[in-house]
């Protein structure tokens, strides 16, 4: 059996044990979703088609994962101008697993919630007035921050710039470092891009427990 499900303004047609990558959901890590809005179900008998949606049918899935995508490059360029831009951009998505495709009539055995997308997680930019004393409290933090954290620039491929960046995502020294796992990894060079190659060739692991001594 098949169901045609719609979120995040897509289409998808997803059957039990499915895999898929959808636009991110107010979510968390081993939630259960349900899709409410189902635009067909087929496979078995006849099939259910809505106008739009099927009246009481829904999908529930386990929610895997919450990440960002595969980075992609935009370009654009203006001939005759000497104008060139390239920006790059990573999409938040939700990695879920089709649990149960349920008819009309027929009752959830899990305790799902309602499948909703994530609202954008960007905050709106501030007035530059009211930015100012943000920033001037924030550099305090900062300092103190850098003053508490390890020299990670000791590390094979890492300079001031990257160590900012693991800075930024929490990791301040060492001893974090020799701790990772492969999960850990994972996670970090999806908020880090290239982190995986690097801590890879340069053995960052290891070194970080030399230098934890």
């Amino acid at each position: 059996m098949y169901a045609v499900i719609k979120t995040g303004g897509k289409q998808y047609r997803v059957s039990e044990g499915d895999i898929l990558r959808v636009e991110k959901l107010s979510a968390e890590t081993g939630d259960v979703v349900a899709f409410d809005e189902v635009l067909m179900i087929g496979g078995e008998g006849d099939s259910l088609v809505g106008a739009p949606a099927v009246d009481g049918a829904s999908v529930t899935a386990n929610v895997l994962d919450i990440r960002k995508d595969k980075k992609i490059k935009v370009f654009k360029k203006r001939r005759r101008q000497n104008y060139r831009r390239t920006k790059g951009h990573r999409q938040w998505i939700a990695v879920i697993s089709v649990a149960e495709i349920l008819k009309p009539g027929t009752k959830s055995k899990l305790d799902a919630k309602p499948a909703k997308v994530a609202a954008d997680d960007a905050p709106a930019a501030p007035a530059k007035k009211a930015a100012a004393p943000k920033a001037e409290k924030a550099a305090p933090k900062a300092k103190a921050a850098a003053a508490a954290s390890d020299d990670l620039t000791q590390l094979t491929g890492v300079g001031p710039a990257y160590a900012t960046k693991l800075n930024e995502a929490g990791v301040t020294s060492f001893a974090q470092i020799a701790a990772w796992t492969d999960a850990e990894i994972e996670r970090l060079d999806g908020e880090i891009s290239g982190l995986k190659a690097k801590a890879e060739k340069g053995d960052w692991v290891a070194e970080a427990k030399g230098f934890a001594g």
